[in-house]
């Protein structure tokens, strides 16, 4: 085992999958936007084309500077195999679309990113694939569903936007006995935080765009997964389709992740103070964060955790009405549908995870009008805290005087 093997995981972020791309005594992986790669080996040109050989042979398949930001996240999950792709949406129906036909039956949990909720609603049942909805944390009902038929268990952990905890291992051993197939979505948790593969996911899925990269101006998504022929299968199926990863993009979010040790730690860090902060203020119904001790799955998230991540959200009283004075008076946080970021960021359900849905479909899942997300970044914690202390004060003068 080599001294890189044994190193720990803020190390890994910073060295980790770049030596064998760098050129000319680069210190920096280099983008690569090159379409097309050369031979004048006929027959090496065709053993790369068929795989039977390492190298590129056109930039819809693989490229240098995508290939290292696989590489990277792949020694942070402790994969074997990992492939990208041009959206973290991307990501997430080109795993389901590689592996689903007609006939096969899905289990889920009803607390799934808006986007990833409308391929099980909308999507899925076209094709004839019947996708089952479980109340997220109820072991029980998502036991008894597995055992009913399953051929792919869904997980995400934490859920968009209300941060609710499933118990990967057991949820995974059951499905597992089952012959399915385990996916979990890994974005909120990152691979700082959570690393599902060690407790029996056989996919791993990051929307890169968020923690990944970390800066807000990079779209791109990742599967690893330590059986190889999935995530061969889950590339073929990319590689015909078309998501492919941009190298620029691939190169913003190589330099994003050298720091996500150091970001990921500020911002659980902020998050924990943020929401213990909310708790004790008399305009907040609710608040929901996997590291409270009022958290109904705090026990869970503690035992598969290592730190309970960046991600909270909220419920204040008066609803969307309280929602449109409170957050134009946060000086420290974008309004934006984006998390992840260095930058704090905030803003209602119903503009961010779950726009694509109908307040109906939103009430159903537990996310009332009056539900804010809020992506904590790495600013100081003690100005985060005193920006929303004001805005809170402020709104609620507002109301005593109405």
């Amino acid at each position: 085992m080599s001294r890189f093997d044994q190193a720990r995981i803020g190390t890994k972020a910073v060295w980790g999958g770049e030596k064998d791309y760098l050129v000319h005594g680069a210190t920096q992986v280099p983008v690569i936007p090159s379409v097309a790669f050369g031979y004048d080996d006929m027959d090496e040109w065709y053993d790369v084309a068929i795989g039977k050989k390492k190298g590129h042979i056109y930039g819809r398949n693989t490229n240098p500077t995508v290939q290292a930001f696989e590489d990277k996240v792949k020694l942070l999950e402790g994969a074997k195999a990992g492939t990208s792709f041009s959206t973290g949406m991307a990501a997430v129906s080109n795993t389901l679309y590689t592996f689903l036909v007609p006939g096969d039956r899905v289990v889920t949990i009803k607390d799934t990113y808006g986007g990833t909720n409308k391929l099980f609603t909308e999507f899925l049942p076209r094709l004839q694939i019947e996708v089952v909805f479980c109340e997220t944390g109820n072991h029980e009902q998502i036991e008894k569903e597995i055992a009913k038929g399953c051929t792919l268990l869904y997980l995400e952990t934490p859920t968009n936007p209300t941060v609710k905890i499933t118990d990967i291992k057991r949820t995974a051993q059951c499905a597992k006995a089952s012959g399915a197939l385990v996916v979990v979505d890994n974005t909120f948790a990152t691979p700082i935080n959570q690393n599902p593969l060690t407790l029996g996911a056989d996919i791993v899925i990051h929307s890169a765009t968020k923690f990944l990269g970390g800066h807000a101006d990079a779209l791109g998504g990742v599967v690893v997964g330590n059986d190889e022929e999935l995530v061969e299968a889950i590339y073929h199926y990319r590689e015909i389709n078309g998501a492919t990863m941009d190298p620029w993009a691939a190169y913003l979010l190589l330099r994003g992740m050298k720091t996500l040790d150091l970001r990921v730690k500020r911002q659980t860090e902020n998050a924990m103070k943020l929401a213990t902060f909310l708790e004790q203020s008399d305009l907040v119904e609710s608040v929901f964060y996997p590291g409270l001790d009022t958290h109904p799955n705090h026990e869970i998230a503690k035992s598969q955790m290592k730190g309970y991540g960046g991600m909270l959200s909220f419920a204040v009283k008066g609803g969307i009405d309280t929602v449109r004075e409170l957050l134009p008076r946060l000086e420290f946080a974008n309004r934006a549908a984006n998390l992840g970021s260095v930058e704090t960021t905030v803003g209602p359900a119903r503009t961010t995870s779950h726009v694509e849905c109908t307040p109906e479909e939103r009430a159903a899942m537990g996310i009332s009008e009056g539900l804010i997300r809020v992506s904590c970044g790495i600013e100081d914690p003690d100005d985060i805290l005193a920006d929303f202390k004001q805005a809170l004060e402020s709104v609620n003068a507002t109301i005593s005087t109405n």
